[in-house]
């Protein structure tokens, strides 16, 4: 990889793999011998499920990335292992600063106020009690929760604690800010908001990667997009041109055409191309290593 101050998030060949339980015959892991000691002890038969499969990429300041494919394909995966709550079996990840994955720092209690838990987070994402006051009306107009804010959370709908939590996520300015699926859970008018703070965030020299079910949010959002199927990377490019040809393959898969839907996804496998890097020792003393190995 040449020098480039613009990196903000580096992904090294990075492997997934957990072992799960299977009562499938067929897929079970290791030898017969094995199976019959896992019978004696009482342990139940599992297969080595590969949850990322060599997944490298670059992600630059001022890029909104947004990760798309089906339920198991690896892109919530591939976020916990950018934030550091999740290890890979091989490769790594660097970053120049802490990514935020929203949801998991925003450290929020039930019990608690819409308001108390707006301090909360605010002083848990590293912001001063000064800082959080001064940004406590923009996180309640961004998550738009009205008088709400004044009950407890835990009456919350899971999609006002969601916009809540990316109202935080963002007012605390991240560099690198991780998105499972927030943005889903709001109306027109918050999607127009969250929309503007993002686009804030880019012109700041932000990076955002955007996990999202619909394609069509990463071609109206993300300046770039990333195609994960079971583990593997299917095609990293442009946001629209790589989510309109997602959406045709999961269109084709749904109108059950399997032929169709293979040669769709073989061919957006030949247009890709692997990313290959070379990290060079030294070339930022500043970065973080997420997994040290």
């Amino acid at each position: 990889m040449p020098p480039d101050q613009d990196v903000q998030v580096v992904v090294d060949d990075v492997h997934v793999r957990y072992c799960a339980p299977s009562s499938d015959l067929a897929a079970r892991s290791g030898s017969r011998a094995r199976r019959a000691v896992h019978r004696l002890v009482g342990r139940e038969p599992t297969v080595v499920v590969r949850a990322l499969a060599g997944v490298s990429l670059v992600a630059r300041a001022g890029e909104t990335i947004g990760l798309v494919g089906l339920n198991g394909s690896g892109k919530s995966t591939l976020l916990r292992v950018i934030a550091g709550l999740e290890r890979p079996s091989r490769g790594q990840v660097l970053a120049a600063d802490t990514p935020v994955l929203l949801g998991v720092n925003a450290a929020l209690v039930p019990d608690l106020t819409g308001q108390q838990n707006v301090r909360l987070g605010c002083l848990a994402m590293g912001m001063t009690p000064d800082e959080a006051a001064a940004a406590y009306p923009g996180i309640v107009e961004l998550a738009g929760l009205g008088a709400a804010v004044h009950r407890p959370m835990k009456t919350y709908s899971s999609g006002m604690g969601a916009r809540l939590r990316f109202a935080i996520a963002v007012a605390a300015r991240p560099s690198i800010l991780l998105i499972d699926e927030a943005l889903a859970t709001g109306d027109a008018a918050f999607k127009d908001r969250s929309e503007q703070a993002m686009a804030q965030m880019r012109a700041q020299a932000g990076c955002q990667f955007l996990v999202t079910h619909a394609a069509k949010t990463v071609e109206e959002m993300c300046t770039r997009a990333v195609w994960l199927h079971q583990g593997r990377l299917v095609w990293d490019g442009p946001g629209p041109e790589v989510a309109l040809a997602y959406r045709k393959w999961a269109w084709s898969l749904a109108q059950g055409q399997p032929e169709k839907a293979q040669s769709l996804l073989d061919a957006a496998f030949a247009t890709g191309t692997d990313t290959t890097l070379h990290l060079i020792a030294g070339l930022r003393t500043d970065t973080v290593a997420r997994h040290a190995r």
